[in-house]
Parts: structure tokens; sequence; C-alpha cells
């Protein structure tokens, strides 16, 4: 496994395998040596890992969490002399136990096989490197203490998608290892509706359009994602995005993910010439456009104290449950920081009229 030296934002180790829209963090890797007699991997793992059994190892090839040599095996693969087999999850591994913690939770929506949050701006969401409680698996592993059936540290159940620290929104969570494949397999097969509110630099002359380039690493600074408009590295990435309003110098817009990749909007809308206001990581917190007068700085200066944060919300959320079928559709509001950058920048837009 990787060491973290992210910060807390990028929330977990960079993953060291992707599965289309799935990132996956190695927790284990073993190789076979050059005398290893061909050897069903199930075997050969649970000889290797204490405290697991053949059958959650079989789940796990099922679920595509068993790598050798690069590619997911089944559970009947033959391990050959110098294999590397690994396994795999959708989250980093937890180095700690996980304690539960009364940390409130938004619940949305909760039902025998899954419970959908909005997550408050600040949050992180996973345990990782410079936090390891305050999270919100740690208020999941509260709010589910008196559940036997829900374990929080069993990766076949738990957070199916993220969002950043300081983006707010919802999220889902399966409840059951059936419910996490099902909804697994919709974020994958891209048939989940997500949309997405943002406050951007620059009002925008598109009505409409779509920002296609592969996004990965910045290998000039590590704690940020980039695009790779030749293709040559990171994965593909599209977003889609309506303009609902210009705002003098800002814009508030709504996106569309087609993909899932880490800081998608963040990173598509600076490569378009928009980075979100306010965003640090990525530009947004300085003043990018209009005046040097002492009054407009003022005015940006009081805005970044009204939102502290990227002006981001994962406002709507649909998916067809696991279990019946159905379809179900979430939306949530604005939260209340942001709402109000809006309507001051609405209130400075009109004063310019």
């Amino acid at each position: 496994m990787k060491d973290c030296n992210l910060d807390d934002e990028i929330e977990s180790c960079e993953p060291d395998f992707t599965d289309g829209n799935r990132e996956l963090w190695e927790h284990y890797r073993f190789e076979a040596d050059k005398g290893q007699d061909l050897l069903r991997v199930d075997k050969f793992l649970v000889a290797r890992i204490s405290g697991t059994s053949r059958n959650r190892v079989q789940q796990a090839a099922d679920a595509g969490c068993i790598i050798v040599n690069g590619k997911p095996v089944k559970s009947n693969y033959r391990v050959k002399p110098l294999d590397v087999v690994s396994i795999v999850m959708d989250r980093p591994r937890y180095e700690n136990e996980i304690i539960p913690e009364d940390i409130p939770l938004d619940i949305v929506y909760e039902d025998a096989e899954l419970l959908v949050v909005n997550k408050p701006a600040g949050l992180v969401v996973h345990p990782g490197h410079g936090n390891y409680s305050g999270t919100l698996v740690n208020a999941l592993a509260y709010h589910f203490k008196d559940n036997p059936d829900y374990d929080v540290n069993d990766p076949r159940m738990g957070l199916v998608h993220r969002i950043d620290k300081d983006t707010s929104g919802l999220l889902v969570i399966a409840k059951t290892p059936d419910a996490k494949t099902a909804l697994g397999k919709q974020f994958f097969n891209k048939t989940t509706k997500r949309q997405y509110v943002a406050v951007v630099w620059g009002e925008m002359s598109e009505t409409d359009g779509t920002i296609e380039g592969n996004i990965g690493r910045n290998p000039k600074d590590r704690l940020q994602m980039t695009v790779f408009p030749d293709g040559s590295e990171g994965k593909h990435a599209v977003t889609h995005f309506h303009t609902l309003e210009n705002l003098a110098h800002v814009a508030l817009v709504r996106c569309q993910l087609e993909t899932g990749r880490t800081h998608q909007i963040r990173v598509h809308m600076k490569y378009i010439g928009h980075p979100l206001f306010n965003d640090a990581r990525y530009g947004g917190d300085v003043v990018l456009r209009g005046t040097n007068s002492g009054k407009y700085m003022q005015f940006i200066h009081n805005c970044f104290e009204i939102c502290p944060r990227q002006a981001l919300h994962a406002k709507t959320l649909g998916f067809v449950h696991p279990k019946t079928g159905r379809q179900m559709d979430f939306d949530s509001e604005i939260p209340q920081d942001m709402q109000t950058l809006i309507d001051k920048w609405r209130a400075f837009a009109a004063s310019l009229k």
C-alpha cells in the first residue's frame, strides 16, 4: 500500500488501480515464489490473510477485487510462480479502528437497503491521512451502532461514491452487500443522475456546453488534478454544464457528471477558464474578474468570508432502487453559505445596471 502524503482534502491515497469509474485502493499484495505449485487464488489468499474465510475471498473475487498481475480474476484462477496477487477495494485501507462518533447526519432517506445523506461542507468522507476521526464514516458507525447487520469495516457495504471535503451535497450509502453491488454497477454504467450547482469566476459565453479531457494527478503538484487534453495520461472525463445565471463577474452553473473523477468539476471548470469561486486548490480564492477598486476588493473579501470554501454543491442524485427497481430521485437545497453568496452577487449585478 502506498504511503499517504496528501492533505485531508484529497481524503485518501492515490488509487493503485482503476476499473471504469471506480477508484480502487490496494489493501494486500503478495508475490508467489519461484517454486509455487498451481493453487486456486482463494486458497492462496486464505493461507496468507489471518481472520478471513474462503467464502469472503470468493465474494471479493466476484466483486472484481482480486487482481493478479494487474487484471481481475475469478476465485478459481490458479496462482503460478511469480504471480503478483492483490486485493483492492473502493476505499482506502483504514489504518485505525473506526470509532463511532455522534456526528449529526442530515438523513434525506433511509430504508432497509440504503441511506441517502446530505453532507455538509467541511466533513471528510473517509478516514485517511490526517483524518482518523470526525469523518462521515465515523458518523455512520454511530448511526448503525445498534444494527448487527452493518459492519462499517466491511467493504461490501457503505459509501458507494464520494464528494470532496469542502463540497456539500447528496451521497448514497449501501446497507447491504447486494445493495452496494447493484448501486455500484449503476455508477459504473453511468446510469445514475448527478447534478451539481457551482459559482464560477467569469460570465459564461455559452448557455450549454460539454467539457471533455482526461483527468489525472498533476505531475507538478501532487495535491492537484489536471487535464491532459492529448489523452496521454489520466482517465477519460466528461462534464456537461448549463448556465443558470451570469452575475457580473461570476456565473451560476449547473454541472452534470458523465464520469466521476477526483475533483472533476473543479478541474474541468478551471480548464475552460472558469475556476470555482473561492476554490483555493485551483486558484479561485483570488480576484480573477472585475476591477481593482478598494470597494470591489472589499466586496470580494466579504464574499470569501460568506462562503469560505469552493462554491460547489451536489444538488441532485438519482438511481434505481437496488431491491424494488423503482427510480429514486433526490433534490437538496443549496446550503446557506452558497445561497447567501449567490444573493450577494445578484444584488451586486443589479447595482451595475
